[in-house]
């Protein structure tokens, strides 16, 4: 044997102390490989759920505009019967309408009735039908009613569609009629629409691009029948091609004379410019008027009456303003007009803001300010019911029998081969499975939690039986043997001993499961759990949509509104997700045993 200072003189040697330095910086670089790892899953995290909660912002409070609604008796109970049915049948939709009118008395038109009509939601009129309906001595009084606004509204509140924004001017602003009906023209005496005019040169000169983009489309073309110019070998080809070099090679000249006009308007600071709806919206507050600029210029232009402001002329500095939104109206669902209408009610104290409630106890509709998740939650409920009932009892006992009675042979080996493959297979394979069989054999209810809740059991099974089969095996023999010394029956040690103390682990196994199937969208909407329900669920025969589904639906919606709403439905499924983990986690160290 050598000596330790023999083995001192190999460890000690240059090559050694370079193998063991070579280790080290290995052992390192493992770490900060592993530090970065979770640093890098991290990160993602906290982005995925600061976009979620983010967008979900949208979706927590709603916005309502309060107006002053006189409940005529004539209009709507000239016999004053009381009687809801007979108060249920008036037009409230119509008399809502009336009241928006009333409000803005110069509105004319179809299209400008039409955005201001869509100032309060579709649904409003129910509720002011409800609110009369329930208490019938308001009929024949004046009462301030809330108005739920509509989408666009809610939206252009909340700041998604830009904001007004002031500019300041120490001008003198004068107003003179034009030949045109509900158009004025409009000078000050400085230059205060310079900067806006800086933003129509911005937007002159992105269009510039655009135009020169189809004008480079437009030489490759030209680039390409000349090369076949070259190729040609009839007559009709060589015309043909030659024709189309002509066509486009004018087509490019047009193009680059259009772009380079819009660039010397771009930097052109003393002419005027059209504004239409891809510029950027000017509008002036003039005493309780408002106008919306339709052509500029540094120090005036021509202005378009948008809500009356008396007889004025000539206002000073301070009895007029200034704002700029500089997204364009072609860009956002709400208009100029509606903009106005919507700063004069904030401005006479007419718009409220409220948690919105209405999210978590309302059913699905297709007005976004409408829609609530009551409806796919108690579904959801309903089919994790079914799913329980049915997975939890039958995966137990075939983990008990696998594991305490099942012969070991051929048999069982296939058996549970085929357990560990299914909770490999695809969700949307049970879907196809229960579109086939449940409802197509046995007739099962379309779209109702009873058939999402077998599904969703069969796709869950495997994993309750792989989770039992792990937590039974892992009660140790010697409590197996001292309940047959004891006299116990095979049964008996099963259920009485092996199967509460295997309990922590079958709980947490079902948890994560059940976790798993309320996730799952797929196989639902194979069953037809994707239709557009809008009562609550009674029971688990009635129509119904769970919180997953709820979301793919409103995530295919074009409104704008149903984004948020989408995110907040899924923070509310992780919430959800999160708790049901959590349960999982508490279970376990309840129950847990220490062997």
């Amino acid at each position: 044997m050598m000596k330790m200072s023999e083995l001192s003189k190999v460890h000690d040697t240059p090559a050694s102390m370079a193998r063991l330095r070579k280790r080290r910086a290995a052992e390192t670089r493992l770490r900060l490989y592993g530090i970065m790892a979770i640093v890098v899953s991290g990160l993602a995290l906290v982005s995925l759920l600061w976009t979620v909660i983010g967008n979900a912002s949208g979706a927590v409070r709603e916005n309502y505009i309060t107006l002053s609604v006189p409940l005529a008796q004539q209009e709507i109970d000239p016999d004053a019967t009381g009687d809801p049915d007979v108060i249920g049948k008036v037009d409230f939709g119509g008399f809502t309408k009336d009241i928006l009118r009333a409000k803005f008395p110069n509105v004319s038109g179809r299209n400008e009735k039409k955005d201001l009509y869509d100032l309060v939601s579709a649904g409003a009129a129910f509720e002011l039908r409800q609110r009369v309906v329930d208490d019938p001595s308001l009929v024949g009084q004046t009462i301030d009613f809330r108005f739920l606004a509509s989408d666009v509204s809610d939206l252009y509140l909340k700041g998604f569609y830009g904001e007004l924004q002031e500019t300041g001017q120490s001008a003198t602003l004068t107003i003179t009629p034009s030949d045109k009906k509900d158009e004025v023209e409009v000078s000050v005496d400085q230059t205060v629409f310079a900067n806006a005019l800086v933003l129509v040169g911005e937007e002159l000169r992105r269009k510039a691009r655009l135009v020169r983009d189809q004008a480079q489309l437009q030489d490759n073309g030209v680039i390409e029948f000349e090369r076949r110019l070259t190729t040609t070998i009839t007559d009709e080809e060589r015309a043909e091609f030659t024709q189309q070099v002509e066509i486009r090679t004018t087509k490019r000249d047009d193009l680059l004379a259009e772009a380079d006009a819009l660039e010397a308007r771009a930097v052109n600071p003393t002419g005027t410019e059209e504004l239409d709806d891809r510029m950027p919206s000017l509008l002036l507050k003039v005493g309780n008027g408002w106008l919306k600029m339709t052509e500029i210029g540094p120090s005036g232009g021509r202005a378009r009456v948008i809500h009356p402001m008396g007889e004025v002329t000539r206002l000073a500095s301070s009895d007029w303003h200034y704002y700029i939104n500089e997204v364009p109206e072609v860009a956002r669902k709400v208009s100029d007009s509606q903009i106005v209408w919507l700063e004069t009610l904030k401005e006479q104290g007419a718009v409220s803001s409220n948690f919105n409630w209405r999210f978590f106890t309302a059913g699905d509709s297709r007005e976004p300010e409408l829609a609530g998740i009551w409806g796919a939650a108690v579904g959801s409920f309903w089919t994790m019911m079914v799913t329980f009932c049915l997975a939890f009892p039958i995966g137990v006992l075939s983990a008990i029998y696998l594991e305490e009675f099942a012969k070991k042979n051929r048999l069982t080996d296939f058996v549970e081969v085929n357990i560990n493959n299914l909770a490999a297979v695809p969700s949307i394979v049970f879907g196809l499975l229960g579109l086939a069989i449940f409802l197509g054999i046995f007739g099962v209810p379309r779209s109702a939690p009873l058939a999402g809740g077998i599904v969703l059991a069969l796709m869950t099974l495997p994993t309750i039986i792989i989770a039992a089969r792990a937590s039974i095996r892992a009660v140790p023999p010697s409590i197996r043997d001292a309940a047959l010394g004891l006299g116990a029956s095979k049964m008996q040690t099963s259920f009485h001993h092996v199967f509460p103390l295997a309990m922590p682990g079958i709980l947490t196994g079902t948890i994560i499961g059940m976790a798993q199937a309320l996730g799952e969208t797929a196989p639902l909407i194979m069953i037809g759990m994707v239709a557009f329900i809008v009562d609550v669920p009674g029971g688990i025969t009635d129509s119904a949509t769970v919180l997953p589904v709820q979301v793919f639906r409103w995530a295919d919606f074009p409104e704008r509104a149903f984004e948020a709403r989408t995110a907040a439905a899924i923070c509310v499924l992780l919430v959800f997700l999160v708790l049901m983990n959590a349960l999982a986690v508490f279970l376990r160290k309840k129950f847990e045993r220490r062997w």
